[in-house]
């Protein structure tokens, strides 16, 4: 009887990984195409990127899916992150306070907190004094964090961002970029769940775009 099972289980794994493996994105369905395909920061790595913003609630119920996920890529594939301000200024101090954290390598250790901040906590991380008592609480140096906030470098990176998501054709958040060349997100794959194996799908393509 336990072999019954175990053959049972065995096949039902089989199942599911030729369900998984026999996976196809749907060009239209489940993406669209990056129009004309843009260049990528890493040229030798499979580039995914994350058009966000922490003022947006959908990119708050991604994070926690997206980070793990992002964790497990393979060497040849690079994730990234471009916070989106659309021209509003609340959405700009948040994507300030995203590269002043970049630039300090504290960025990844502070991303879903600040999601818990605003969304969770409702703290006006919009304002930059709650901002900076905020940052300052959660051990990071409050003046160097001012610093590099207020820098010509952030501001150009917040620009640059914005000027890089014009040109994948981003109009909503969140929105993912495989490689410069392919667009989906969690609105356009159904749900949350449903966008990883679509980026799977990408990533692979992407992949073989690139062997000569």
């Amino acid at each position: 009887m336990k072999w019954i099972v175990a053959a049972g289980r065995t096949m039902i794994s089989a199942v599911l990984l030729l369900s998984i493996s026999s996976f196809a994105a749907v060009v239209d369905r489940d993406y669209t195409l990056v129009s004309p395909p843009q260049p990528v920061d890493t040229p030798h790595k499979v580039e995914v990127v994350e058009v966000f913003s922490y003022a947006c609630p959908h990119c708050a119920a991604l994070a926690p899916v997206i980070e793990p996920w992002a964790r497990k890529l393979p060497s040849n594939v690079v994730y990234k992150r471009i916070p989106v301000s659309f021209g509003r200024s609340q959405w700009t101090v948040l994507a300030r306070a995203y590269y002043a954290l970049d630039a300090m390598n504290e960025a990844n250790r502070l991303q879903e907190k600040i999601f818990t901040a605003i969304h969770t906590e409702h703290i006006n991380l919009f304002s930059q004094d709650v901002l900076f008592d905020w940052i300052e609480k959660q051990g990071v140096n409050r003046q160097k964090f001012i610093s590099a906030f207020n820098s010509f470098a952030v501001q150009s990176e917040v620009m640059r961002g914005d000027q890089k998501a014009m040109a994948y054709g981003v109009d909503s958040v969140p929105m993912l970029i495989v490689d410069g060349k392919y667009r989906t997100s969690p609105s356009m794959a159904g749900s949350i769940n449903a966008v990883f194996p679509i980026l799977n799908d990408l990533i692979q393509k992407a992949l073989k775009d690139r062997k000569p």
